[in-house]
């Protein structure tokens, strides 16, 4: 209320007391206003601070000044990879996991080859300590023969004696001479253009062979090579999921069709065109397992291997047998080497319960080499197959 607004006031004959009560009133409501509309900026609005508003450098000004009604959220950081443990050495755990085995061959064996003088009835607990481990009948009976004789000429007595026989005969078994080294080297084609290494990994559904295929491409990984994997195992559910959660942690694409039930030899292709195309050194190629209809496994693996050769040849059919499985594993052995043409095997579960003579027996069969074996279910517990180190783990188990 201004000074001429009160004089007229006045002037018109109304009261004083009622003139300054109207003027203090009229006050009190324009702060009021004033300090609601200060309170309103403050809580409704952020000054966001421009970063390039420093001395010298132009901004701006309507852009800088702007209030944000939302500041923006932090975008999520990618998740860190995994470095997956060196390959050499992973062997040294053998020893532990061959240890906690309800059987140790190696153990009872010296055992019984320790004593003084052996009957036949210790000979016949060789043998059948032997056929229990699954070493098979042919091969057990070969090294009783063969410890026999030793034994009777040479009169072997001490306990290091007769271990470094018992090395010897089941080192023997186990064929050091097989070459047990992965083809995973990039070759050439006709044209001279590179083109990737290709594994084929078969074997019945349940004996781990999607753990497998991720566990071998942390192999391949921490040996420095490059990798595409294939999910050609279509019909299982989450096979696909499943192969591409491992590859994801080591930084490795998985090739995939969108669909359940999508023709298995199209999915392979894509992986090894991909490959090739990336200029990858190995391309793995997951497959299904289903035995139910022999000639229907025929006919899907014969399909798959004469699509992905289109592109770039096999360098290795891998065969995943469950180390557990016994006879039965070598039944199932017998139709994959018929089906695939197996170049190598890998043993897996070869740990608490596996009593390791299948890796003699399933060599036999197959006339192929163990390669590969697992040693249990962490991540990098896939190790290539030493021989010698084999037989010292199942000597000391």
């Amino acid at each position: 209320m201004t000074n001429e607004t009160l004089e007229i006031l006045l002037a018109a004959g109304v009261p004083v007391a009622i003139v300054v009560a109207m003027a203090t009133l009229l006050v009190r409501r324009r702060r009021g206003s004033t300090i609601d509309e200060a309170t309103r900026r403050e809580t409704d609005t952020v000054d966001v601070p421009n970063p390039a508003a420093a001395p010298g450098v132009e901004t701006d000004d309507d852009t800088a000044s702007a209030p944000v009604d939302v500041l923006p959220e932090l975008a999520e950081a990618p998740p860190a990879l995994e470095v997956p443990a060196p390959v050499a050495g992973r062997l040294t755990r053998l020893r532990d996991r061959l240890s906690r085995s309800g059987s140790p061959l190696g153990a009872r064996l010296l055992a019984v080859l320790s004593k003084d003088h052996l009957t036949e009835d210790d000979w016949d607990e060789l043998e059948e300590t032997l056929l229990l481990a699954d070493v098979g009948a042919g091969p057990s009976a070969e090294l009783i023969d063969a410890l026999r004789t030793r034994v009777r000429v040479e009169g072997l007595k001490s306990p290091a004696e007769v271990r470094a026989l018992l090395r010897e005969q089941l080192l023997a078994l186990v064929d050091p001479t097989l070459d047990r080294s992965l083809n995973t080297a990039p070759g050439a084609a006709a044209d001279g253009s590179r083109v990737p290494a290709v594994v084929l990994v078969v074997g019945v559904n349940g004996t781990g062979k999607t753990t497998t295929v991720g566990k071998l491409a942390r192999v391949l990984v921490a040996d420095g090579r490059t990798v595409v994997l294939g999910a050609a195992d279509t019909f299982r559910a989450a096979a696909a999921d499943q192969l591409q959660t491992w590859g994801s942690r080591v930084g490795v694409q998985t090739v995939r069709s969108d669909r359940d039930g999508a023709d298995p030899a199209a999915v392979a292709f894509d992986a090894v065109r991909t490959g090739r195309a990336d200029g990858v050194d190995v391309v793995l190629v997951d497959t299904a397992g289903r035995l139910q209809n022999k000639a229907g496994l025929m006919d899907e693996l014969g399909k798959i291997t004469r699509v992905i050769t289109r592109e770039a040849p096999l360098s290795e059919v891998l065969l995943v047998l469950d180390a557990t499985t016994g006879q039965n594993g070598l039944n199932q052995a017998r139709v994959f080497r018929e089906v695939a043409g197996v170049t190598g095997i890998v043993l897996t579960k070869l740990d608490g319960t596996a009593k390791g003579g299948i890796v003699v027996a399933v060599q036999r069969e197959l006339g192929v080499p163990v390669k590969l074996i697992g040693l249990g279910e962490g991540p990098d517990d896939l190790a290539p197959f030493d021989p010698e180190a084999f037989v010292d783990a199942l000597l000391e188990g």
